[in-house]
């Protein structure tokens, strides 16, 4: 799982290690707020912090609260508004109000609850933790919700006290091509949340060195993708220019839930890729989902700048359905 939102796991880490642990969660935002819905920092007893909730705004006054919530075992809901100088200070371009949940887990969380979304968050299985703010009910579902978690959306119901956290499974990126563009790629695909998957059956293009600490697999990519499964949390980029790799791998994603595909090539690559695509029965709805030539037209011309304008897609794919 990528390192980017892990504050479930790491609060369970240390629930075992015996050091305690609260989440703080915010649930709901005005104005330019630093954060969206959703996002969290977790807090041991120790004082130990990892993740976020403001950008560098308010966590200090919230690891404060986060302790005293420990020792005393009770749940808050925290209100900050973030000033404009505070906001400039982070990148903002003016302030917002933010309101976050503090849990401290086995008390106001039930440690059970937590280990059943972290168990279901690594086997890929979508899970919504609802929280009514008023009687402090909580209960975690794997249907309904079926808006919210098309949208990967959190936040407060319109009920104005039920918070509902959407937990997606991870986003993924399966790679086929180990070549330069795909080495630019995967940094970048990783800090924006993205596990990624480099498969390529030519050793000497996904290697080790070329990927170090990177998960390659070094089969076809029918095979591979098979392996992995390709869900609608899945991008599938295609970097080798080579039918015979491009095209096993287009005709398992075409038929799958990925909500990005895209491949390299040349408008001209990409009409011949279209031709076979139809011959093999492909209809004109399943042809148009691939993104070719790859990539947001921004004039790239390096393989990083390549990798940007694929990313950016990618992400305006996911988030806005383009």
């Amino acid at each position: 799982m990528s390192s980017v939102e892990t504050a479930p796991e790491q609060a369970l880490e240390w629930i075992k290690a015996g050091k305690g642990a609260a989440l703080a969660t915010v649930i709901e935002t005005w104005g330019s707020a630093p954060r969206r819905a959703g996002a969290q920092m977790v807090v041991s007893g120790a004082g130990d912090m990892m993740g976020s909730v403001s950008g560098g705004c308010v966590e200090g006054a919230v690891v404060v609260e986060a302790m005293e919530a420990l020792e005393d075992g009770n749940p808050r809901l925290l209100e900050y508004g973030v000033s404009d100088g505070d906001a400039f200070a982070v990148g903002l371009a003016c302030g917002g109000t933010i309101k976050i949940l503090v849990e401290p887990v086995g008390t106001a969380m039930p440690t059970d609850t937590l280990d059943a979304l972290v168990a279901a968050r690594a086997s890929r299985q979508r899970a919504a933790y609802v929280v009514d703010t008023e009687s402090w009910d909580r209960r975690l579902d794997h249907d309904g919700h079926t808006a919210r978690f098309a949208k990967d959306r959190t936040g407060m119901e319109e009920d104005g006290k039920t918070f509902v956290a959407i937990h997606n499974p991870p986003l993924r990126l399966a790679i086929v091509g180990g070549v330069h563009i795909a080495q630019a790629l995967v940094p970048m695909a990783k800090l924006a949340g993205y596990d990624p998957y480099i498969i390529d059956p030519r050793e000497a293009f996904g290697s080790a060195d070329r990927f170090p600490g990177e998960r390659v697999i070094n089969d076809w990519p029918d095979d591979a993708l098979a392996e992995i499964g390709v869900d609608a949390r899945t991008a599938l980029v295609l970097l080798t220019h080579d039918p015979k790799l491009d095209d096993p791998a287009l005709h398992i994603a075409l038929k799958s839930d990925a909500f990005y595909v895209g491949a390299l090539g040349s408008t001209r690559t990409h009409a011949k890729r279209v031709a076979r695509l139809e011959e093999a029965g492909f209809t004109a709805d399943q042809i148009a989902r691939i993104k070719g030539p790859i990539g947001l037209d921004i004039g790239a011309a390096s393989p990083p700048e390549i990798a940007v304008s694929i990313l950016a897609q990618m992400v305006a794919t996911l988030r806005q359905g383009v």
